[in-house]
């Protein structure tokens, strides 16, 4: 099911798929891990256990009654060494739990395959495993499945577009479990009562959409789940681009999927729900991709969540050249880290380390007028033009032309020839209308 030939506009960027043939390995159990108290959108969870208490897998160890909000589990079974603040990756401070490992990865006594005779055994399961959006936003899953407009929504897209160079995890997860995403595309339609579903994936993985194809035929679901094969073009995995590209609606910003009676989600986190279903295993381990110049060994690797960076780098054959960055997330739109004592948190997806080399940045010249920002925004708007407003602060023309509707996608300044941090003007000139409109 084609948009009929229309797209919104896109780059092409280098896709650096060094690792899409690496089979995912599982990361040794580290020594210690720190677990956030923050990791989804919304009120942070308290911390359950105490200093000294001994934990297992699988074991809830923080949570919070705010509705926004989803538990948090140990990733690993030992003891709780502290509880203490770190700080993280946006630059505040959260609490974290300390957990010093015993290696015996015993399993807590409460993990079970959740029971589910109604939507609502259903939606209270996906939020006691800790669900959140695992492409990014990290908004609690269970909240996703629960638009107030249910009885509108008729179709689930599973976001399995991959735009970002370098990340080749969620390729792996759809070569290696095919049948989770299958399970759990099956159990959301069910409990949600949903007529179709789409999977959208680029056409750059050709053995990725072979394998789904395989698995809806082997199931008999052809005529209501549909693989899209999309253009292998950034931004494809964006949530407003993905809408629009397999069924011609527009999403605004600030608008939910379900307005247009769409449930939309990223294939790990459908893959999760069908796992769940069938072991109860809260969301305890997180498939990143860890590569970049810097890393001696790249590759993809389960890894316990609370795991420090410089020991997923270690389990990857540790750095064979001093990294000037690391990247939580792709080059065009992940976070740079000040440290690899950071950890991994729910929606992580990739750990990136560069070298100088790859880390160096342009010189900035003048603008020449090109207009190639503009052709390159998927929603047209003018980055030159926000770009002097954020410059002079004009909120009143950052407003006009529309700054709201931009998702720091980035393209305009991968695309410019003068190399002006066009995307991170945008970020800023919204900061400066949010500022101005909540006095």
């Amino acid at each position: 099911m084609a948009n009929q030939g229309k797209h919104l506009n896109s780059v092409h960027v280098r896709h650096e798929k060094h690792t899409s043939g690496c089979v995912t390995e599982i990361m040794p159990i580290p020594e210690t891990v720190c677990i956030s108290m923050s990791q989804h959108i919304g009120a942070p969870c308290k911390p359950l256990v105490a200093k000294g208490d001994t934990v297992k897998v699988g074991q809830p160890i923080g949570d919070v009654d705010a509705f926004v909000s989803a538990p948090i589990h140990s990733s690993v079974s030992g003891t709780v060494k502290e509880i203490g603040t770190v700080r993280s990756a946006m630059g505040g401070f959260d609490q974290a739990i300390i957990i010093e490992t015993d290696g015996k990865q015993e399993v807590w006594e409460g993990v079970e395959p959740p029971v589910i005779n109604s939507r609502e055994d259903f939606i209270a399961a996906i939020r006691k495993s800790g669900l959140v959006g695992l492409g990014g936003a990290s908004f609690p899953t269970h909240i996703k499945l629960s638009p107030k407009n249910l009885d509108e929504c008729d179709t689930l897209i599973v976001n399995a577009a991959e735009c970002e160079p370098f990340i080749t995890s969620d390729h792996r997860l759809m070569l290696e479990n095919t049948d989770s995403i299958l399970d759990g595309i099956e159990a959301i339609m069910k409990y949600l009562e949903l007529s179709k579903a789409h999977i959208g994936v680029e056409e750059n993985k050709p053995d990725a959409i072979e394998a789904l194809n395989a698995e809806i035929k082997a199931r008999g679901k052809a005529d209501c789940i549909f693989v899209n094969v999309l253009r292998s073009t950034y931004p494809q995995g964006a949530e407003r681009v993905m809408v629009y590209e397999i069924t011609g609606k527009t999403l605004n910003a600030g608008e939910l999927p379900a307005m247009l009676g769409i449930i939309l989600s990223n294939v790990t986190t459908i893959a999760f729900v069908g796992q769940h279903l069938k072991t109860g295993r809260p969301l305890t381990t997180k498939r990143l991709t860890v590569d970049g110049d810097a890393v001696a060994r790249p590759t993809n690797i389960i890894v316990p969540i609370g795991a420090r960076i410089a020991d997923v780098i270690a389990a990857c054959g540790g750095y064979k050249a001093e990294p000037k960055k690391i990247l939580m997330g792709g080059p065009m739109m992940g976070r740079a880290i000040f440290s690899d004592e950071l950890p991994v948190i729910k929606n992580n997806n990739a750990i990136l380390a560069f070298d100088e080399k790859q880390t160096l940045i342009p010189e900035e010249t003048a603008c020449i007028k090109c207009g190639m920002c503009t052709r390159a925004c998927p929603f047209n708007l003018m980055p030159v033009v926000l770009s002097e407003a954020y410059e002079t602060k004009n909120v009143v023309k950052l407003q006009q032309y529309k700054v709201m509707q931009c998702m720091e996608c980035g393209s305009c300044a991968y695309v410019c020839p003068a190399k002006r941090p066009l995307g991170f003007n945008n970020k800023m000139g919204k900061g400066l209308v949010k500022e101005a409109t909540s006095k």
